[in-house]
């Protein structure tokens, strides 16, 4: 596997979290430091499930194919109707990700990494190559994730995205979900 291969599958993988960044991004009320331990915490589970996934190999990848993708999809999506129902509420929750569902939402965006470690990277045998590209993905991801929360910083400012935000990154959070599950 090339770095151009590893780069490509990268960008890839960092589709869903920056996605996810776009969404939530889009509510003004989200702080600079939740973005910042947004973007941290997605590219370092997108580093540490493709470490995971291409150290262990395919002992497991006829069982784990599938479900992962299935679990974080519902994840996602439960995020995405709590985001919804938030719209309907008139109090401003500044705090509305704990702890707990920020790191569950890092871990749901990065579940295809794990994936991807065991299908791709089960044939080195060089852990030093696993961590590097493992890495790569990471780091990829991280951008990615940043450069979603500029634009929707951008996009926040647009009244109709400001006033509905809640509702547009539910929105956007169930239809990932549902890509998560059934593709």
């Amino acid at each position: 596997m090339t770095v151009l291969n590893i780069i490509i599958i990268s960008i890839a993988l960092a589709l869903d979290a920056s996605g996810v960044a776009l969404s939530i991004g889009i509510d003004r009320r989200i702080k600079d430091r939740d973005k910042i331990f947004f973007i941290i915490n997605f590219g370092f589970f997108q580093f540490l499930l493709a470490f995971l996934g291409g150290y262990f190999g395919c002992l497991f990848n006829f069982y784990v194919f599938k479900l992962p993708s299935v679990m974080g999809g519902v994840i996602i999506a439960i995020v995405g109707i709590f985001m919804i129902k938030e719209g309907f509420t008139e109090e401003a929750k500044i705090d509305k990700f704990t702890f707990i569902i920020k790191i569950f939402i890092g871990i749901s965006v990065s579940i295809d990494a794990f994936v991807v470690g065991f299908s791709s990277f089960n044939y080195i045998s060089s852990i030093i190559i696993i961590i590097n590209y493992s890495i790569i993905i990471g780091l990829i991801t991280a951008f990615m994730t940043s450069v979603s929360f500029n634009i929707s910083t951008k996009i926040s400012k647009i009244k109709f995205v400001r006033e509905y935000a809640d509702f547009l990154g539910g929105i956007i959070l169930i239809l990932f979900g549902i890509k998560m599950i059934f593709f």
